[in-house]
């Protein structure tokens, strides 16, 4: 099985480039496009690059993903996460080929504190939420087979994230104030790759699973839980001080509540929550070794 991936240095694409590491005996090739091969400005770029390459499935992991800039670049990132990702399915639809794509609980208003099904109605607090829902619709939209995975805090030995930023920084101060009040669960990139490969594998079969899932580590934390664990296993003395959002303002507000209800990933795909603790230790061993 042939797998294309819109994505290439991005966290998740970077670890299903490694879809051999992995050990998915069903996929036998996966190409992750970068820049210089398609535009995620152009989405009949991305709808061409799937016609002409003919791929058993398609993963998309790309996304305009700069939270705060897409206040004021929401046309943009309009595009690269709403507009392509409906380019894409279309393309897969008329091939007859499953389409996953990774999606976001920043579709969320955030209030409350029960975890979020798929079918809780969508309320996003900012641009990004916005363009990440348009994505949604319009992947749906296309009617072919296809899963819509939302996700979560992710975090991976690559790229930028949360993980890597609190081992530079917890290596040179004494205390940090971190976020207190935002609950969700921290998700591996990797474990976000073995469930889009699942995905996809899984709907060549049963196209009927097509759908909207939700999956995130557990057990469920704050930003400040997380840093605490991070330093714990990195042996940094650095103290976290909990802090409320309030004290800590940014251009688009953050959902509060990111709790994710994964359970129907889990009967469909036999996929079930990654312990982030456990993932939190193999990254950090593998950053200093």
């Amino acid at each position: 099985m042939n797998i294309l991936v819109f994505g290439h240095t991005g966290q998740v694409a970077t670890e299903l480039a490694a879809a051999g590491d992995l050990g998915f005996d069903l996929v036998d090739e996966v190409t992750c496009l970068n820049r210089d091969l398609v535009d995620l400005q152009s989405p009949k770029s991305c709808a061409d690059a799937i016609t002409q390459r003919k791929p058993d499935a398609v993963i998309n992991a790309a996304a305009y993903t700069a939270v705060d800039r897409a206040e004021d670049e929401e046309d943009l990132a309009g595009v690269i996460n709403g507009d392509a990702p409906g380019a894409m399915a279309q393309a897969c639809a008329a091939l007859g080929i499953p389409f996953v794509h990774i999606s976001t609980d920043y579709v969320f208003a955030g209030d409350g504190t029960d975890p979020w099904t798929p079918d809780h109605p969508t309320a996003p607090l900012g641009a990004y939420g916005r363009t990440k829902l348009a994505g949604e619709q319009a992947v749906a939209a296309a009617g072919g087979t296809h899963a819509i995975l939302r996700t979560s805090w992710v975090f991976s030995a690559h790229g930028n994230n949360f993980l890597k930023t609190m081992l530079r920084l917890g290596e040179s101060r004494d205390k940090l104030t971190i976020v207190a009040d935002q609950i969700g669960g921290p998700t591996p990139a990797r474990a976000i790759a073995e469930a889009c490969l699942t995905m996809a594998t899984g709907l060549v079969g049963h196209p009927e699973k097509s759908g909207i899932y939700h999956f995130s580590g557990a057990p469920d934390a704050s930003w400040a839980d997380f840093a605490r664990e991070i330093f714990a296993v990195a042996g940094i003395t650095c103290e976290v001080e909990d802090i409320p959002s309030s004290a800590y303002p940014t251009p688009a507000a953050r959902p509060l509540n990111s709790r994710m209800d994964c359970a129907s990933l889990e009967a469909a795909f036999g996929v079930a929550r990654p312990d982030w603790r456990a993932a939190t230790a193999q990254v950090v061993t593998a950053l200093k070794g």
